[in-house]
């Protein structure tokens, strides 16, 4: 089948992205990984549907995979490439997009400045809700990755998380501690690996290894994790900008039941098609 695409980022966090309603589309798990290939197919680090939406209440839905095949809930970078995407091609001409995902129902804000504002929904803290075993819920848990103590934060922005306070995220061990604590048998269905140095109380810097994907430049999901943990630890005002390796993103949560919100860019790179 031959099927068009759009290449796209999120301060470098990378999609290839489908309009899935004007053309039909079933991707195998070989097909998605080999599109994500970056020598020998388009490359990215997750590829995007655009769908009908499944719902009265929505006006699309938003199904993610990432470059090894799996399907994941939610991606805060990918969702403002959504917004871009179906704005850019007449799909929509609403500012105000609501999208159906997995993880459920989102709204999408197209700024002037060419910001999207992403209203990425109440975190979600419960153990067996992350999922997370715990017996109870904390703002920090001890947790053992290979005979060493550790302490982190558990917390699911529509997709888990474990974030970690480091010293300096450019010394952090993201590989290999990512790695371990992507896989550790705590976190059932895996995890996304957040380092999070603090700057101050309205700056973070962050480096994070995504489930099925890797060290990634951006992560929007956990940029949301990263600022949440902050709060519950008492070390983050309501605005944060965390500083990425692929640019910043600015992130505000009022706490409770409040949703997280998250500004950044989306950017288009090029229009194609393939033959799969």
């Amino acid at each position: 089948m031959k099927l068009r695409f759009s290449k796209m980022h999120g301060l470098g966090n990378d999609f290839v992205v489908f309009d899935a309603i004007h053309q039909q589309i079933e991707l195998t798990p070989e097909q998605l990984r080999f599109l994500a290939d970056r020598r020998f197919g388009v490359g990215c680090d997750q590829i995007l549907l655009v769908e009908a939406p499944r719902s009265a209440a929505t006006d699309f839905h938003y199904r993610i995979f990432n470059a090894d095949g799996s399907e994941v809930e939610q991606c805060g970078n990918g969702a403002r490439c959504f917004a871009r995407f179906v704005h850019n091609r007449g799909m929509t001409d609403k500012n105000t997009i609501r999208v159906g995902t997995a993880a459920g129902d989102i709204q999408l804000h197209l700024e002037e400045n060419e910001q999207v504002r992403v209203d990425m929904g109440t975190p979600i803290l419960q153990p067996a809700d992350i999922p997370f075993i715990a017996q109870q819920e904390q703002a920090v848990y001890d947790i053992d990755v290979d005979g060493k103590q550790l302490q982190i934060s558990a917390i699911s922005m529509g997709n888990p998380h474990a974030v970690l306070l480091v010293d300096d995220t450019t010394t952090a061990p993201v590989e290999t501690l990512g790695m371990a604590l992507q896989q550790h048998t705590r976190f059932p269905q895996r995890v996304n690996v957040g380092f999070m140095a603090v700057r101050s109380p309205t700056e973070i810097d962050l480096r994070v290894f995504e489930r099925g994907a890797g060290e990634t430049l951006a992560c929007g999901t956990g940029a949301c994790a990263a600022v949440v943990a902050g709060r519950l630890r008492g070390l983050l005002d309501e605005q944060v900008t965390a500083h990425l390796r692929g640019g910043d993103l600015v992130v505000s949560w009022a706490g409770g039941h409040s949703p997280v919100w998250m500004s950044g860019p989306a950017v288009e790179v090029f229009e194609g098609t393939i033959v799969l």
